[in-house]
């Protein structure tokens, strides 16, 4: 099972809000998820995400694949820089 760490759309129309889930790559967008590790809201002014970090960290560990979108938002908090160190701390 391919497991793909990205945004679930949530909210109403013209006012977007998201959940960041770990979701099996077949499911739909909207659809099935394993777990929520966040959220992201990009009407506030600045855009207001929270992020669970140490369920962030366990699924990229596990394996799971960020979409580009949701790796900039990780990016922007520094998660991949500490899931870099920790990869390379591993080996």
């Amino acid at each position: 099972m391919a497991v793909k760490l990205r945004l679930k759309r949530m909210g109403a129309k013209q006012r977007p809000f998201y959940r960041i889930v770990a979701a099996d790559s077949r499911s739909p967008r909207d659809g099935r998820f394993i777990e929520i590790v966040g959220t992201y809201n990009p009407i506030t002014k600045p855009a207001e995400v929270t992020i669970n970090e140490e369920l962030v960290l366990k699924w990229l560990n596990s394996g799971a694949i960020p979409t580009d979108t949701v790796r900039s938002i990780l990016s922007e908090k520094g998660i991949m820089a500490k899931y870099a160190s920790q990869k390379k701390e591993g080996k």
